[in-house]
């Protein structure tokens, strides 16, 4: 009796150990699969999403550089000594006085043209004319007004007769390059009033013609 409750303890024995050693074996592999699992995950590369950059996130990229490369060179502004910063004041005053000379001249090159082509350019170019004659002391010589003169002396109507005698003495004082142009197309003229000998225009362009190569020849 005794014999046969030993052995029924030794088989509870066995059969336990078995079952400890089955849940251990069950449990180490489930923290085996667990762990393999976690290592897949890390492992696993991350996809980064597709990212499309417009035109507005580049001017924008754009101002915030521009805004940064401002603030360093402020920053470094304030780093400079101030005989330094005088140096540099001066430089921005030449640089500025520069480009004001440049547009002041840029202008009154315009205003020339503007006035040499626009209505009144006949009037002041003839007033010129007289005042030289008439008024030789607040007389003073003006390229545009000489240009005018000369281009149009041959027309009767821009430049009436008794102003184109006053022109004639003004003329006698013509030197250089101007002299030898002016001669020019008066020769230029006399020729085309042989071929239109019936043309009053032509004809009366010629007589003026004549009388100023036989000034300054």
């Amino acid at each position: 009796m005794a014999k046969d409750k030993s052995l029924t303890n030794l088989a509870k024995r066995k059969k336990l150990s078995s079952d400890v050693t089955v849940h251990v074996e069950e449990t180490m592999e489930t923290k085996v699969k667990k762990k393999k699992k976690k290592m897949e995950v890390e492992e696993a590369p991350v996809q980064i999403p597709d990212v499309k950059i417009t035109t507005s996130d580049r001017k924008q990229k754009k101002r915030q550089k521009t805004k940064q490369t401002e603030t360093h060179e402020l920053e470094g502004e304030e780093d400079l000594s101030p005989e330094e910063k005088r140096v540099l004041e001066r430089k921005m005053k030449k640089i500025l006085k520069k480009e004001e000379k440049k547009k002041l001249k840029t202008e009154g090159e315009t205003l020339e043209k503007a006035e040499a082509s626009g209505p009144i350019a006949p009037q002041q170019a003839l007033d010129y004319l007289t005042c030289w004659a008439e008024n030789r002391t607040e007389w003073k010589f003006q390229k545009t007004r000489q240009t005018w003169l000369l281009q149009h002396m041959f027309d009767f109507v821009q430049v009436p007769d008794e102003k184109f005698s006053i022109l004639l003495q003004y003329l006698e004082g013509l030197r250089g390059g101007s002299k030898d142009t002016t001669v020019k197309k008066a020769l230029v003229l006399v020729e085309e009033s042989g071929q239109a000998p019936e043309d009053r225009d032509v004809q009366q362009r010629a007589h003026r013609a004549r009388e100023i190569i036989q000034l300054l020849s």
